[in-house]
């Protein structure tokens, strides 16, 4: 369950970070990103692999772009259902959902299976490169 959390909180993250560096996308505050992460988890969790098999004729044919189109549309749901959380279009919704995916896979390169923040010893790692 700790690790849940800290993957929720990695995303609402990921969502403030995203929202700072792209002019389409405002965020009001930290419970705003809270509960957009916590609404874009449930519906990439639940709604996404529907989504996804359906389309799977088109993502195929656009050797899986269409995907971003997908994670777009997630972004644009959360957009018009949480207040204090705006896409504005379409293209903001495709970079935005591209710079959450960069910024989550980056962020939780950083935890553990077990939900743990890993730490890297820099003695330890690449010791005889620098020698």
């Amino acid at each position: 369950m700790h690790g849940f959390f800290i993957r929720w909180l990695i995303l609402t993250t990921s969502i403030i970070i995203t929202s700072y560096l792209m002019d389409g996308i405002y965020v009001k505050g930290f419970f705003s990103a809270f509960c957009a992460a916590a609404l874009l988890g449930i519906l990439n969790a639940f709604f996404r692999p529907i989504l996804f098999v359906l389309t799977l004729p088109i993502t195929i044919l656009t050797l899986g772009l269409f995907t971003f189109v997908l994670n777009a549309i997630m972004l644009l749901m959360v957009s018009n259902i949480v207040s204090g959380f705006v896409v504005k279009g379409f293209w903001s919704a495709v970079f935005g959902s591209l710079l959450i995916s960069i910024a989550s896979w980056f962020l939780t390169s950083f935890i553990s299976e077990k939900g743990k923040i890993q730490y890297i010893d820099l003695k330890k790692v690449g010791k005889d490169k620098w020698e």
